[in-house]
């Protein structure tokens, strides 16, 4: 199982690799080294949003409550 770590050092690569105009991208996961080449942008932005998916059920979320008197 990937840890939340590790899919977020995957999104900052691929991000990283998107943002330069790279297409290849080199991560490690779970000790193993992965070269991934994407044909399109398409297929980047893809992979990020599903990163960016899967981390989303993951974050802290915080929720502030105010309240009143009514006065």
């Amino acid at each position: 199982m990937t840890t939340p770590a590790e899919l977020q050092t995957q999104l900052d690569a691929l991000q990283e690799a998107r943002a330069s105009g790279a297409r290849r991208v080199l991560t490690h996961t779970n000790g193993v080294k992965k070269e991934i080449e994407f044909r399109t942008d398409a297929e980047l932005a893809a992979a990020i949003a599903d990163l960016e998916r899967r981390l989303g059920g993951t974050a802290a979320r915080v929720t502030y409550v105010q309240s009143s008197k009514g006065f």
